[in-house]
């Protein structure tokens, strides 16, 4: 090994010299106040949970402490230089407290030797404390005395947005009491954030729940007891207290209250059912309070999903907030409030349909979408709401509970298309059929046997209904097979095959069949059809034996006797193009550019023939 090697190779190993980060604090309020933070009025919720967070620490060496926090707006001169004071009774600071916790980023003064064992009475849990004040505070000047050291000098820390600090001890006088008090100084262009209006309005939000005194001037912040844990006279003055509470809050008057007491979450609140139907997919948001102090009014994952119905607030002692604090954490414990409280809402359900049966039903009016959703995943549910729920039948509109007391076979279908296809046609014919096309239909009728023991379940399809039509008499088809095959020639481009019936009601001429497997069929060949080569070969190997849509012609029409006894096939085609797309339109099914092509050639065609009503004429024109 060369020398040169060698010192290389004892130069890797010889230790390094430790470095420290440097901090550049206006690029770090920049990350807080547009990444971390939803919005500068979160420096006021950091100010009350740090004098709560004191306060809380005191008082767990001496409980009988005063437990007060006051707010102070100091306007300046055209509103330059406005200026916040929050003073606290909390457990304060000591110069070296001062130089280890407000001078160091990140550390919290709940990591203080002796103050662990009452960590969870604390709201703060992240050490960020009055950083985030730069997003709307240019200066910050902190004066504290430790309720610890009696003896000790109060302290002032100064901090300025470029990092810079002071500290001193002040006289005694300048801070008689234990307890700490902070200034802020607005930075340019946030001085409406210091403002007595926007104060007191972001510390009522904030703060309404707190356990301690806290006020903004002589305006009281805090409003105890919470509304849903206040005596009423009577039920009924507590159902009028509480709807106003929610319209303040939501802006609403809700339809319903249900109360959410979870003991073991140390989680109590309510759940307003909302007054107007609302669309699944959307996100609910929930006032989330964490120790009296609201955490969030966008809380998304407090509830299982299908409980869209309701907004809650609520207050907890146990639930886990990120790190800005402005969420929840999603862990093992959120999941079990979440059953919980779910469980909570499905008890109030129960307890309707066994006791208020006009309360549930206008619940259902309104929700019966929600109520669909968890009966998805709750046969217990599923089994209480059967006598409830409303499906559309041909029988009207009913329950599926109803509906299988009628019929013997309960038939559906699984698209609203599929429906209007058979419904008037089933429904003459004696066969019951459920729209299941609706949001989650078509699964809570095929669980109807789990929760209905004995119950047949049968998806409608074109061979069921086809098969419940009368056959005509063989002598008679026979008879009209001139005529059927005219009719099968002109649709089989289409992809349709004509089919003779006997069926009411006698109205309708003819009926237009298909069921999924067709329509794709379809389609596929329509995309060969117009697919260069190597596509066209890829969507012909793809063919498959699906039955093809039928055009079923009802023999009892009299509309159709007289079609049927036409000679000319030219007239019979166009005769049965017409009768095809008025089908289409009776389904209300979405016509393609071919079908659109088709009814307007046919109704031509038709006009054409009714204007030449001399044969001759029709013949030379032919010609």
């Amino acid at each position: 090994m060369d020398s040169q090697t060698s010192q290389s190779s004892q130069a890797s190993q010889s230790p390094q010299s430790p470095h420290t980060f440097q901090v550049d604090l206006r690029g770090l309020v920049d990350l807080l106040s547009h990444h971390l933070y939803s919005s500068p009025k979160v420096y006021l919720r950091e100010l009350l949970q740090n004098a709560v967070d004191a306060i809380t620490a005191r008082r767990a060496e001496q409980p009988d402490a005063p437990a007060r926090v006051r707010l102070h707006v100091e306007e300046g001169v055209g509103g330059a230089g406005r200026s916040l004071r929050v003073e606290d009774s909390g457990i304060g600071l000591t110069e070296s407290d001062v130089h280890s916790l407000l001078a160091t980023i990140g550390r919290s003064s709940k990591r203080a030797d002796g103050l662990q064992e009452v960590r969870s009475d604390f709201l703060g849990q992240f050490g960020i404390g009055l950083l985030a004040c730069f997003v709307v505070a240019q200066r910050i000047r902190v004066v504290s005395r430790s309720a610890r050291t009696p003896s000790a000098a109060p302290v002032e820390w100064t901090a300025t947005d470029d990092g810079s600090y002071t500290v001193r001890t002040l006289p005694d006088e300048a801070r008689p009491e234990p307890g700490t008090t902070v200034h802020l100084v607005a930075r340019a262009g946030a001085g409406e954030w210091l403002s007595g209006e926007r104060v007191l309005a972001l510390a009522r939000d904030f703060g309404s729940l707190l356990p301690y005194d806290v006020s903004v001037g002589e305006e009281a912040v805090t409003d105890l007891p919470a509304p849903w844990d206040r005596p009423y006279p009577s039920p009924a003055t507590r159902r009028v207290a509480l709807a106003r509470h929610c319209h303040d809050l939501f802006g609403f008057a809700p339809l319903d209250t249900i109360d959410l007491d979870v003991p073991l979450a140390g989680i109590r609140g309510v759940a307003y059912v909302l007054p107007s139907a609302v669309s699944p997919a959307q996100r609910a948001g929930h006032r989330v309070h964490l120790k009296g102090m609201l955490l969030t009014e966008r809380a998304e994952q407090l509830l299982p999903d299908w409980a869209f119905f309701v907004r809650c607030v609520l207050d907890t002692d146990s639930l886990r907030p990120t790190a800005s604090r402005e969420s929840l954490y999603e862990d093992e414990m959120l999941a079990g409030v979440r059953e919980a409280l779910g469980e909570r809402i499905r008890s109030w359900l129960t307890g309707l349909a066994a006791g208020d049966p006009e309360r549930l039903a206008a619940f259902l009016h309104v929700h019966y979408l929600g109520v669909k959703s968890l009966a998805r995943h709750d046969r217990e549910m599923l089994r209480t709401m059967l006598p409830w729920l409303p499906f559309e039948t041909t029988d009207g509109r009913l329950s599926l509970e109803e509906f299988a007391q009628r019929h013997p076979v309960v038939h559906f279908t699984r698209t609203v298309e599929e429906y209007r296809q058979v419904a008037p046609i089933a429904s003459a014919q004696g066969v019951g059929v459920i729209n299941g096309g609706y949001t989650y239909d078509s699964e809570l009728v095929e669980a109807l046997p789990s929760v209905r023991p004995g119950t047949v379940v049968a998806e409608l399809d074109s061979d069921t209904v086809t098969a419940h039509l009368d056959a005509v008499d063989p002598a008679e088809e026979l008879a009209l097979s001139g005529f059927l095959a005219a009719a099968r020639a002109k649709l089989d481009p289409l992809g349709c095959d004509v089919v003779l019936r006997a069926f009411h009601p006698l109205s309708v001429p003819a009926l237009h069949l298909d069921d999924r497997a067709a329509r794709h069929e379809q389609a596929r060949a329509e995309a060969e059809e117009q697919a260069d080569d190597l596509w066209a070969g890829i969507l012909g190997s793809l063919r498959g034996s699906a039955p093809r849509a039928r055009l079923v012609l009802n023999h009892l029409n009299p509309l159709i006797r007289r079609i049927s006894s036409l000679g000319d096939p030219e007239l019979i085609g166009t005769a049965t193009e017409s009768l095809y797309g008025q089908a289409l339109l009776m389904a209300q099914r979405p016509l393609r550019p071919s079908d659109s092509a088709l009814l307007n050639r046919a109704f031509l065609g038709l006009l054409e023939w009714a204007t030449h009503s001399d044969p001759d004429s029709r013949e030379d024109d032919r010609r």
